[in-house]
């Protein structure tokens, strides 16, 4: 079985062009000639071809890549090993890399500048950027979002504090009222319900009765959601859902 230049170039995912180059090179000379002198590529040339993108993508020049594959005491399973000790060193300092650009781009989201100490103060286990991707994601189109972000960005490192506090506050009288066995439609329940809708509406965004109740259903449905509000204490998220929809129920009707 041999494959044309053109199929080789789809397989490998690189242009006939380059093909060309490593042949003139001597890099990756094919096996075969057509008929009509044109180049047919085995399985063997593939398999080289292949370690030459690894190489080449590990960021060796070609004179190099050439000096390996062509070395005589070398086989293609030390090869192997090789790339994949090179790649796994690439993966792992590729991750930290990502990891620092991540941090960077939340500090700067937040329009603040915190070192790791200032943001375990300021937020405690709760980091605020938790969700940031899941909120893109659904939002990321919505006004909404955009107005979280705008005012987001002008939140100073008091500003947080302030934030943080309130949410604490909020959750510690929740728990109260959850712990003493108000149902979700009691007075309190709701009253601390409306309290989370204007804290929305204070810091992030405005938030009608139809958003509140969307984002209510999706506390209980979203298990990450569920189980940030859970951890402040078993049974909450739902607790929550139902203290929300009444509210809204009650402010509406």
């Amino acid at each position: 079985m041999s494959y044309s230049v053109g199929q080789v170039a789809g397989f490998a995912g690189v242009t006939v062009r380059t093909l060309h180059h490593y042949d003139d090179i001597g890099l990756l000379v094919p096996s075969e000639r057509s008929h009509a002198g044109h180049r047919r590529y085995s399985d063997a040339d593939l398999d080289r071809l292949q370690q030459i993108l690894f190489y080449r993508e590990l960021g060796f020049p070609l004179d190099e890549v050439a000096a390996l594959l062509d070395d005589p005491a070398a086989d293609p399973r030390a090869h192997l090993r090789r790339q994949h000790e090179l790649l796994t060193a690439r993966i792992e300092k590729l991750q930290k890399m990502a990891a620092a650009v991540e941090h960077a781009m939340e500090a700067r989201k937040m329009g603040i500048n915190l070192t790791p100490e200032e943001r375990f103060e300021v937020f405690g286990d709760k980091d605020p950027e938790q969700y940031a991707e899941e909120a893109e994601r659904r939002w990321g189109g919505t006004e909404a979002y955009a107005e979280s972000q705008r005012r987001a960005a002008r939140y100073t490192k008091e500003d947080w504090k302030r934030l943080q506090a309130e949410v604490n506050d909020w959750a510690e009288r929740y728990t109260a009222v959850l712990a003493e066995g108000e149902p979700p439609t009691g007075e309190r329940a709701m009253d601390l319900a409306e309290e989370h809708r204007r804290h929305i509406g204070t810091w992030y965004y405005e938030c009608p009765y139809e958003m509140h109740r969307s984002l209510a259903e999706m506390y209980v449905s979203d298990e990450r959601f569920k189980a940030f509000y859970d951890s402040m204490r078993p049974g909450l998220a739902e607790h929550l859902r139902d203290a929300i929809l009444a509210n809204a129920d009650r402010r509406t009707a």
